[in-house]
């Protein structure tokens, strides 16, 4: 019992010795967060699990791994919260979510850092992220004072008719790990803006980006009780248990389209209400480059739209259709571009520009893809394999050459590092070929004929579609797909709309 003692103490000083290295790494050390959140509290007396460095395997810190009791202590105050939230006037939510976006700015250095930590992505890619989640929560403070409604002209008489739009209740949020502060930006900018309270649960494996955007909303000004985040290692429970309470009025959900089912199957089976839902959920974009498209557009559109941490994003490409008469040259540049250009390795390099996956299941998923290809015909024309002395994690960029729809990897989203290519003859083929799949998030293709633009954006069945660029996303732009991605829009002036009830409202003097 004293050996057992000891060395867990020993453990627990080795690994508050880690956390207090990194977070003296910090322009503020106070961005280093690793406790839950909880109707404004930080709780220090709770289990706790690790998170580790993809790229290095490096233990980070060890994040409060929060139970079902603390997630009902987190709803039941989130309600209370919301009772006095919910009447602050769009003008005083609109500062709070400003000033929440404008620190987010300047703090932009630390939090790249947590991200690049906890994710591996390049800094300069965590750089983006960060400037792109303030984007939403500025965007949204806008929205806040435009929550319009409309009055309708009455039948006769003095009757009048009118609608106006309230905010929901306590928000379930569940968040990815691709984009741990991006996404939690998309679903609680929105949610604040229209007076709701938020239960945030992220990912296990990159809790410190959205522990720190607790903290930030506490500096902001938002009330205790407005943004409780709660890291956990108990997934699927805590999922259930958002689904099925019925203080949630709302769940957003940003994953899988298997998950996204089981959580749209809890919410109507588990509870009382009927709740709003929206899902970002799977997608397996194509990226049509015709015979009169520029190729150098296309090239750069297929190396950010791809590659973009290596592969681990929803709109990433992951069928490329090349027109035959282009076919060979647009692969040839392609794969000199990458071998030129490409460096994989740890994110705090300055020279790397592609890090790891993020876990061992997800390289797996990866080289079985690639395995089953290379057996049913397809070339590899460069990586095609681990990079395993860089750690065990990493997968080189690989391009495929001879992609059919007989191989698994036609049909399913990759989220690595693969671009699989697909030689076509004529737009009705590739259409028909673009459109095989139960999924419908984003779409991109390349060609000088306004005419065929027009006709191929009609005809692909996608959420949103990209004609001569990759650059799809925008807190301007809805966001959001058709088919089995899932359900409602993210951003732009309908984003807020999900976290809202509209309500008719008719006076007779």
């Amino acid at each position: 019992m004293i050996c057992s003692s000891l060395l867990s103490k020993r453990a627990t000083n080795a690994i508050r010795f880690f956390q207090r290295c990194y977070s003296q790494a910090f322009d503020d050390p106070d961005l280093f967060r690793t406790k839950a959140l909880i109707n404004g509290q930080w709780f220090k007396k709770l289990n706790s699990f690790p998170v580790r460095n993809p790229s290095t395997q490096e233990l980070i810190a060890e994040v409060s791994d929060c139970q079902l009791s603390n997630y009902e202590d987190a709803i039941v105050g989130g309600k209370a919260t919301f009772d006095k939230f919910r009447h602050t006037s769009p003008q005083e939510r609109s500062v709070m979510l400003e000033n929440l976006g404008n620190l987010l700015v300047e703090n932009k250095q630390d939090l790249a850092r947590l991200i690049t930590l906890e994710n591996g992505k390049p800094f300069r890619d965590s750089l983006g992220e960060v400037l792109y989640s303030a984007s939403y929560f500025r965007w949204f403070s806008q929205e806040a004072v435009r929550m319009y409604g409309t009055v309708i002209p009455g039948p006769g008489g003095n009757k009048q008719m009118f609608t106006i739009k309230q905010p929901l209740g306590v928000v379930g949020v569940m968040t990815p790990w691709n984009f741990p502060s991006a996404m939690l930006a998309r679903k609680v900018a929105p949610a604040l803006a229209a007076g709701n309270t938020c239960v945030v649960k992220p990912a296990s494996e990159t809790p410190l980006s959205a522990l720190v955007i607790g903290w930030l909303c506490q500096q902001a000004g938002f009330p205790s009780g407005t943004c409780s985040i709660l890291p956990t290692s108990n997934t699927a429970e805590v999922g259930k248990l958002l689904c099925g309470h019925d203080l949630i009025k709302k769940v957003t959900f940003t994953g899988s389209t298997r998950v996204g089912r089981l959580l749209m199957a809890q919410c109507a089976q588990d509870s009382k209400i009927i709740k709003k839902i929206s899902m970002e959920l799977g997608g397996n974009a194509p990226f049509i480059v015709f015979n009169d498209a520029d190729l150098d557009k296309a090239l750069t559109g297929i190396i950010g739209c791809k590659f973009r941490q290596s592969g681990q994003t929803c709109v990433c490409a992951n069928r490329i259709f090349v027109h035959k008469d282009v076919y060979d040259e647009f692969a040839a540049r392609l794969v000199k571009t990458m071998t030129s250009t490409f460096n994989l390795g740890d994110g705090f390099n300055e020279r790397v520009t592609h890090g790891p996956l993020i876990s061992a299941a997800a390289v797996e998923k990866v080289s079985k893809l690639v395995e089953d290809a290379k057996e049913k015909g397809a070339e590899v024309l460069t990586g095609g394999k681990k990079a395993d002395a860089l750690g065990p994690y990493f997968y080189r960029p690989t391009v495929l050459s001879g992609v059919n729809e007989s191989m698994d990897i036609f049909h399913t989203e990759v989220f690595g590092p693969v671009a699989s290519l697909v030689k076509f003859e004529d737009a009705e083929e590739v259409i028909k070929m673009a459109n095989n799949s139960d999924v419908g998030l984003a779409g991109y293709f390349y060609t000088q004929d306004i005419s065929k633009a027009q006709e191929v954006a009609l005809k692909m069945e996608t959420g949103m579609i990209g004609i001569n660029t990759s650059a799809i996303s925008d807190a301007a732009l809805p966001f959001g797909g058709i088919k089995n991605s899932g359900l409602g829009r993210e951003g732009s002036l309908h984003g807020i709309e999900d976290y809202t009830e509209l309500k008719s409202i008719v006076l007779q003097p």
